[in-house]
């Protein structure tokens, strides 16, 4: 019965910033420098895969969802995961701007919220709307992907392309699931 929280900054420090498997596709960074070539790992959709564990996957623009998912997984009698977006300085937002840009991340549809718990009837609730915001505007709001199309202009929009398509289906997966 342990409870996780992951704050999840998508900048991996303790590997010296270069990329991981973790990192999102057409991200900037150590080892990535003309930007990530694959899609991020889904941790909440691994964890899910057990299906004795707990996730959520929260974002502080919606205080309502993670206080409902940390009183939920709190209740549950086994592991439980919360994974909540967290804005970094390096991706160039100001500190004092990080609630602010977690609600763009939402809103474009680069970070989507929901709850799985193992033991309620209806298992996986996607508790984001759908996107309505441009997903590209936000991500070339962040360091890690404006550097690219500074950079490398001829690439940078096809790895955004691919970037998006992978939120979009990730988003895709959360809604199928949703609807189970």
């Amino acid at each position: 019965d342990v409870n996780v929280l992951v704050l999840d900054t998508e900048v991996y420090s303790n590997t010296g910033g270069q990329a991981s498997k973790a990192s999102p596709h057409a991200a900037v960074a150590k080892f990535a420098a003309a930007g990530k070539r694959t899609k991020k790992k889904d941790l909440g959709m691994m964890a899910m895969s057990y299906g004795y564990v707990y996730v959520a996957q929260v974002a502080m623009s919606d205080p309502a969802q993670v206080l409902k998912a940390m009183t939920e997984a709190e209740a549950y009698h086994g592991p439980s995961l919360i994974i909540a977006y967290a804005p970094c300085i390096n991706h160039g937002i100001k500190m004092n701007q990080a609630q602010l840009e977690i609600a763009r991340a939402v809103e474009a549809g680069y970070w989507q919220t929901y709850r799985f718990n193992p033991t309620a009837e209806k298992k996986f609730t996607l508790d984001s709307k759908p996107p309505k915001a441009d997903y590209q505007d936000f991500i070339k709001g962040e360091n890690r992907y404006a550097s690219l199309l500074r950079q490398f202009p001829d690439i940078a929009p096809e790895l955004f392309a691919e970037a998006q398509k992978d939120a979009e289906d990730r988003l895709a997966s959360y809604q199928r699931l949703a609807a189970e």
